[in-house]
């Protein structure tokens, strides 16, 4: 049951950006669409219930609880990114706004996205491990079968760290300096 829950979560996350992008773009109505869009959110909370009732008669932690915590962590840590991300686009392309400006390959601005891309991973990374610690003990019975799937993810968190960081360490190229050598 819980993890038809997930399911119906992780597509009600999608149902509603669209039709909230929609609503605001579309049909020209941004009352309604941020309502929807303020309902993103509510779909975490549902899971979470979900997640909470199904220890609480008597379920044993498991991967499904683990995948629900997960969900909710990388939606906390990256949620926000993701609908500016989301409506940045829907603008341009269903009200042609500007397209968004994309990112810079290489310098000091790739750098900062890239760590504060891996600080949201970390954020994401500590919600869905408390969530993971948090289920684990008000089921009573431990929280190691619901830590399984924290292993691979703090090896993914650390290679992901050094990635992030390593483009801190890149030389910032300079234009300037590059023409002149031309």
């Amino acid at each position: 049951m819980l993890l038809a829950v997930i399911a119906a979560c992780e597509i009600g996350f999608w149902v509603l950006l669209a039709a909230g992008l929609a609503a605001r773009y579309l049909l020209r109505l941004p009352k309604i669409g941020l309502v929807l869009l303020a309902g993103v959110p509510l779909v975490d909370v549902v899971m979470l219930v979900a997640s909470v009732v199904d220890i609480q008669r008597g379920a044993e932690p498991s991967f499904k609880h683990s995948l629900a915590a997960i969900f909710i962590g990388v939606s906390v840590g990256f949620g926000h990114q993701t609908l500016k991300w989301a409506d940045k686009w829907a603008a341009h392309y269903m009200a042609g706004a500007p397209r968004p400006v994309k990112p810079p390959k290489k310098g000091p601005e790739r750098a900062r996205r890239e760590r504060a891309g891996w600080f949201r991973h970390l954020l994401a990374y500590v919600v869905g491990v408390g969530v993971m610690i948090g289920l684990g003990l008000l089921s009573g019975r431990g929280y190691d079968a619901a830590l399984g799937p924290a292993w691979t993810w703090t090896i993914v968190l650390v290679i992901d760290a050094i990635v992030s960081f390593s483009y801190s360490f890149e030389g910032a190229e300079a234009p300037d300096r590059e023409k002149e050598s031309v």
